[in-house]
């Protein structure tokens, strides 16, 4: 293909308008060139809002563009798997909000689908983005604080009501943990290196979520090495500040205000020595992203989070939902 990247919006989305637009844009020789919406009000008030030359609500007039090279998809979750496999049939490059689909099965096609057409499934997974997690993780790969423990991940905050939607109503695609806890999934992979075996979880419904849709949770994982992880998250908690701890037999890790899409987040380290504050070089989540996955489009790496990456989320996802609604602990099985 040709160094430009033209890219087409599937779904008019508020993190496309807040983050992925502009981390596009951001790119060499990357242009927006369409946005997809079923609404067309709504799709025509976005290219305009955003300076979008095209809008539409039929996904065929992008599929059949030969200028389009690479979609961003970010429609609701039970879209994912069609979109990607028609984009992946065009020939498309795919990045694909999380959760990467709804079902296992689902997922492995899309990665099976992208695959065989050739082109690229990356999957936005920001937070394993954040400079103070790949500081975390080159801390916990050097041995900072010892043999690991135990993590705790406190991940609560107050879902605004311009996001509410199928988050609190659609019991299969909505919830915290597809849109959450999912995340905190994946930045656990991605600073682990490895996937847990067992998960245990209860979770709330009711102060915000309806329907039996989860609006709190709490988890335990364990991980290999007998390591045991504590997830709470939550749509129901305001002026709650996200972090991770991780407890060594030398030392503890501790990250603060790090699970937002901001560059944001502060590392210390408290040993025998006392508390120290750790240097942390911020950047911007969703261009280190997009650049990422720009340059896995030229050839060059992998999307900051593979098709792969999303596949053993979704996975760990689905194992907790099935704790939760069972009451009891599930081993995980990652294809």
């Amino acid at each position: 293909m040709t160094n430009t990247i033209g890219w087409a919006l599937i779904g008019a989305s508020n993190v496309a308008r807040q983050w992925v637009i502009d981390a596009i844009r951001a790119q060499p020789d990357s242009t927006v060139l369409n946005v997809l919406s079923s609404s067309e009000e709504r799709g025509a008030s976005f290219a305009a809002e955003n300076g979008i030359p095209a809008h539409t609500t039929d996904l065929n007039t992008i599929l059949a563009d030969e200028r389009v090279n690479a979609v961003y998809i970010s429609t609701a979750n039970q879209f994912h798997c069609r979109q990607t496999l028609a984009s992946a049939g065009a020939e498309k490059n795919v990045l694909c909000e999380k959760p990467v689909a709804l079902s296992v099965a689902d997922a492995r096609d899309m990665i099976a689908a992208c695959h065989d057409a050739g082109v690229v499934l990356g999957v936005n997974h920001h937070l394993r983005c954040n400079a103070m997690h790949q500081k975390l993780r080159d801390l916990l790969h050097d041995g900072a604080i010892g043999r690991l423990n135990a993590v705790r991940v406190f991940h609560a905050n107050f879902l605004p009501q311009a996001l509410h939607g199928w988050r609190v109503n659609d019991p299969d695609g909505g919830g915290l943990i597809l849109d959450s806890t999912i995340h905190d999934i994946d930045t656990l992979r991605f600073l682990m290196g490895s996937n847990p075996t067992h998960v245990m979880a209860m979770t709330q419904s009711g102060r915000l979520a309806h329907d039996g849709v989860e609006d709190g949770i709490m988890v335990i994982l364990r991980f290999p090495g007998d390591v045991l992880v504590q997830i709470h998250g939550a749509y129901t908690v305001p002026f709650s500040e996200g972090g991770m701890e991780f407890y060594g037999s030398e030392g503890v890790l501790i990250g603060r205000d790090c699970m937002s899409q901001r560059a944001a987040g502060r590392l210390f380290m408290r040993n025998a020595g006392g508390e120290k504050e750790i240097p942390v070089h911020h950047h911007n989540l969703y261009h280190y992203a997009l650049a990422a996955f720009s340059n896995a489009v030229r050839g060059t790496g992998q999307p900051a989070a593979t098709g792969g990456d999303g596949l053993a989320a979704l996975a760990i996802a689905l194992a907790i939902r099935e704790s939760a609604r069972k009451g009891r602990q599930i081993e995980v099985e990652i294809p």
